[in-house]
């Protein structure tokens, strides 16, 4: 059993908040409304660490914390509840000052005239274009509170897919990690006491030693170097990747790798297709669309090929008819997309083609890892074993000397 601190609405429309022990989230949602509540939030007690708001104690928004916003502001208007009341309750049940001055904040631009989308625009982050678009077309909808609910999917979605991309990185890190710091300290060391042995006994040293040797004695003089190139690195490579012709080259390369490229062009892809799909089943004119949905391409080749079927859209043409000329997005979705068109569901199947590559990502993934892990674990053998295997030839050839 799990206790949650659950903020709710009375029958009468008035917050209330409190804790109860449930298995899971759904199971507390139906004791909530079997004693006449309206659940607005849930939180796990044991979690005391975190904060289940739209702000944290820093000043910074996170992904989670902009879907919890965005799920609760949809359970209310759901309810019948208006989107002043339900801002207001949200303000008033809210724990964090800075949630209460954001909220505050949006009220007093709708009470002063405005749409709620507009509000969200003047505000800036974390309500980025596509979060305004879709405010705004439901709005004009009167369905607000469905594309909300949607909009808390696709954030949810998004937010998972970026999870599961971390999480499968973190074990390669780790071995990364641990054999930099193994070498680090064999070099500086462990070399380093062998090497006053040898330079007491006045012999030669076979090839092998003399190149671990001297590779120990530029680590412990000049290590530093070697902080000082990653931090420029950091501070450079960011702004390099800010000029077009760089970005562009980069990520041209980075498709073509191999493996690497089909791994990064399905990631771009789902992302595209869900993106887009969300927009368009929410209302939004496929031109505006597009032109939002580009912004979200962290690959730039694929941003240049969404302006040329912006262009072809324009023109007259198709959707798919560029993507299979420019042979940049996978053929299984070009003709996805064609169906999708042929059909009058381009909505629909964009959303089928973003679950069938993410399905791949993760299996791409897994993949990818399994020849990852091994191959590192091999190269941090092979180099320990060289090290070691250079002092040991020099240890015998100073006792064949000896003797």
């Amino acid at each position: 059993m799990t206790k949650f601190h659950y903020k709710a609405l009375t029958p009468a429309g008035e917050p209330t908040q409190g804790e109860l022990e449930a298995a899971s989230e759904a199971v507390a949602i139906d004791r909530l409304r079997e004693r006449g509540l309206l659940p607005v939030s849930f939180r796990p007690v044991a979690s005391r660490g975190s904060r289940d708001g739209l702000f944290t104690r820093s000043r910074s928004i996170n992904h989670a914390q902009l879907t919890l916003f965005t799920r609760e502001l949809s359970r209310l208007l759901s309810a019948g509840v208006s989107l002043d009341r339900a801002m207001t309750i949200l303000a008033s049940v809210s724990d964090e000052p800075l949630q209460r001055a954001l909220i505050t904040r949006l009220l007093e631009s709708i009470r002063g005239g405005g749409t709620f989308a507009e509000a969200l625009r003047q505000e800036g982050p974390p309500f980025n274009r596509l979060y305004v678009n879709m405010v705004r077309a439901g709005e004009e909808g009167g369905a607000l509170n469905l594309v909300l609910e949607r909009l808390a999917d696709y954030l949810e979605k998004a937010r998972e897919f970026r999870a599961n991309i971390t999480a499968a990185m973190i074990y390669p890190m780790i071995l990364l990690i641990v054999a930099l710091a193994s070498l680090a300290l064999l070099l500086m060391l462990v070399v380093p006491q062998f090497q006053r042995m040898f330079d007491e006994a006045g012999a030669a040293l076979p090839l092998p030693t003399q190149i671990v040797v001297a590779l120990a004695d530029w680590v412990q003089n000049y290590w530093w170097t070697l902080l000082l190139a990653l931090l420029m690195l950091l501070l450079i490579l960011p702004r390099l990747m800010q000029q077009p012709a760089l970005k562009l080259a980069w990520d041209r390369f980075l498709l073509s790798t191999v493996g690497v490229g089909a791994l990064l062009r399905k990631i771009e892809v789902a992302r595209f297709c869900r993106t887009l799909s969300t927009l368009l089943s929410n209302g939004v004119v496929l031109l505006n669309a597009l032109a939002i949905v580009r912004e979200t391409l962290g690959n730039q080749v694929l941003a240049h090929s969404v302006d040329r079927i912006v262009d072809s859209l324009k023109g007259g043409g198709t959707f798919s008819a560029p993507m299979l000329e420019q042979g940049v997005f996978p053929k299984l979705a070009c003709h996805m997309v064609r169906v999708g068109e042929e059909t009058g569901h381009l909505d629909e199947m964009l959303l089928d083609v973003a679950e069938i590559y993410d399905k791949e990502v993760a299996q791409s993934l897994k993949k990818l890892l399994s020849l990852l892990e091994p191959l590192m674990i091999l190269t941090l053998g092979v180099l320990v074993a060289g090290i070691i295997f250079s002092i040991l030839i020099a240890l015998l050839s100073i006792n064949d000397l000896a003797l």
